[in-house]
């Protein structure tokens, strides 16, 4: 059944993923993740007898790679954009303006179809880092970057001559801002443990935390409690109210103890059950936290407990670019929930899908290379124990992906209701359905400016008959010319194709 992209869940597209996003439906998708090429000037084939057999692509960029028909769509869709790439040509060369441009034009579509509540991480390493992160700023926002993780991905090189770049950079935008903190926690680390749980009763090993909070307080948490007044040290009572601990306290120690409104009765509440510590010399007493309680903490932007795929791991395809399904989960689960839908528009040996289907998600993924539908044939069988079929007609039960080498075609590009239409100018965009006459690029309303087909200059009137949309370069073209030498000039720079 197709989703709200128009393409049925549980897809990987073989092709040129530029082709297959342009016929995806705008703002679909909750969660992107992409592993790109890293511009690394190295060409990458997986061995003859490996899941991935003969998969091979180059990753060596070129000003060849930069075709103009990319760079105008860049200029007229985000100038921003156009200037970061002629920038990078300067500082860094060739090379690195024709990668930018081929990863420019698919992150553009890549914003177009994320969900304006969605996440996006895309996956790099040092060689060009810097110059997406500025890419992602343009595109996605900068008050939307939300961190740059950093994933140990090998052990330390044996080379005493330089620094060991064992590292690889996720750069992760969301507008939400909040992860699902509670899907990815991990154990706590064992020196954290030792130094802060240093005390024990009879119910566990705990450790101790303020009862107070700062700033003094006005009302009742500033008033005096079993002789101690918060007030002189300049703060208020602080009994805790919200989160793990106080739903822990709930479930076994005090029924209803959210439900206290009185920061004073929530001390008595806890001092009855012995939950506060009192020092033997008379000190500010201190509540007693304890390690049962704790659910773990959350990963901070430094990734070091996630394994690289191991030459003898279950999961191993023998592509060299693959990511540890452990990465993909917790990406997955961090940032979307059951149902959601995960798009990776460089798939490769298929983890993400894997990852997504396991997690319960919705997913599409595409590849260049024919080679990924088959290496998710094998990863399903494998990892995920489904039954494919064998051509006897008994596997796939309910589990029967899609493989798709041709593009599917937009369902929303409806606009404007006949009661938004203000304008000639809403007319026009209507009729021609969002897009330039001229490139035939899908534009927002502000980009087009009102052209006459007919010159004025060669009697053309001002009509609603005469009158066109065109972009700002398609009509900086056209001049006072005809329309036949625009599309002339167009297919000369190849970006109009028929």
């Amino acid at each position: 059944m197709a989703n709200a992209c128009n393409v049925p869940s549980r897809t990987i597209f073989t092709g040129d993923n530029l082709d297959i996003l342009r016929g995806i439906n705008s703002e679909c998708v909750d969660l992107i993740y992409l592993d790109p090429p890293f511009n690394s000037n190295r060409t990458y084939a997986a061995p003859l007898d490996s899941e991935a057999r003969g998969a091979e692509f180059d990753d060596v960029w070129t000003l060849d790679d930069m075709k103009e028909e990319w760079l105008d769509e860049i200029e007229i869709r985000m100038p921003a954009l156009f200037h970061l790439i002629n920038g990078a040509k300067l500082a860094h060369g060739e090379s690195m303006a024709g990668y930018l441009t081929f990863m420019s034009v698919r992150l553009l579509e890549l914003h177009r179809v994320l969900k304006s509540t969605g996440s996006i991480y895309l996956h790099c390493d040092d060689t060009a880092a810097h110059y997406l992160k500025s890419i992602m700023d343009a595109l996605f926002g900068w008050r939307n970057y939300r961190a740059g993780i950093i994933w140990k991905r090998t052990s330390a090189h044996n080379d005493s001559r330089r620094f060991g770049r064992v590292q690889d950079y996720i750069l992760f935008y969301s507008r939400r801002g909040m992860i699902n903190a509670d899907d990815i926690r991990i154990p706590l680390d064992p020196e954290y443990v030792e130094q802060f749980y240093r005390y024990e009763d009879a119910r566990g090993v705990y450790r101790l935390s303020d009862l107070t909070a700062p700033r003094i307080g006005t009302g009742e948490t500033g008033r005096l409690w079993r002789g101690h007044d918060p007030n002189k040290s300049g703060r208020q009572w602080n009994a805790p109210l919200r989160g793990h601990y106080a739903a822990w306290i709930e479930e076994n120690f005090i029924p209803g103890y959210r439900e206290i409104v009185s920061p004073l009765a929530r001390l008595d509440a806890l001092d009855d059950v012995e939950l506060i510590y009192h020092p033997p010399n008379n000190g500010m007493p201190a509540l007693k936290r304890y390690l049962e309680s704790n659910p773990g903490q959350v990963p901070t932007a430094l990734w070091i407990d996630i394994s690289p795929v191991g030459p003898h791991a279950r999961e191993r395809t023998g592509w060299k670019t693959q990511k540890p399904l452990a990465l993909l989960e917790r990406i997955i689960a961090a940032s979307s929930n059951p149902g959601d839908l995960v798009l990776d528009p460089f798939c490769g040996c298929a983890t993400a899908c894997i990852a997504a289907e396991k997690l319960g998600r919705q997913w599409i993924g595409i590849d260049i290379l024919p080679q990924a539908a088959e290496v998710l044939r094998d990863r399903a069988r494998r990892e995920l124990q489904i039954p494919l079929d064998d051509g006897d007609g008994s596997g796939w039960e309910d589990w029967t992906p899609f493989i798709l080498t041709e593009p599917t075609r937009r369902t929303d590009l409806t606009l404007l209701h006949p009661l938004d239409i203000k304008s000639e100018k809403d007319l026009l965009y209507r009729s021609q359905m969002g897009r330039c006459i001229g490139c035939e690029y899908e534009l927002p309303l502000h980009v087009l400016t009102i052209d006459h087909i007919v010159p004025r200059s060669r009697g053309g009137l001002d009509a609603v008959g005469n009158l066109q949309l065109l972009c700002h370069t398609c009509n900086a073209i056209k001049g006072n010319r005809t329309m036949e030498y625009l599309r002339t000039e167009l297919r000369r720079r190849e970006i109009l194709t028929d």
